[in-house]
């Protein structure tokens, strides 16, 4: 699970490479909606079901961060 973590090497794709305003989901590739939903349907096979509930609970972390980080850049 802690591999995870490596869906936000898209990061560096980004400039600039940090934003504190700026919502990782939906904006990089590996946090787009259409990789969400790839991430959902990894839940189906048991031998993805880790690597799924991993990225998803990444997301759900970014998703609440996005929660947090817009109230202070207005």
């Amino acid at each position: 699970m802690l591999l995870t973590m490596l869906v936000d090497l898209d990061h560096l794709l980004a400039q600039p490479m940090f934003d504190p305003c700026r919502c990782s989901i939906g904006f990089h590739p590996l946090h787009s909606y259409p990789a969400i939903a790839l991430s959902v349907a990894l839940l189906i096979h048991p031998k993805s079901r880790v690597i799924a509930i991993g990225l998803l609970m990444h997301m759900a972390i970014d998703g609440i961060d996005c929660l947090f980080s817009s109230q202070n850049c207005n």
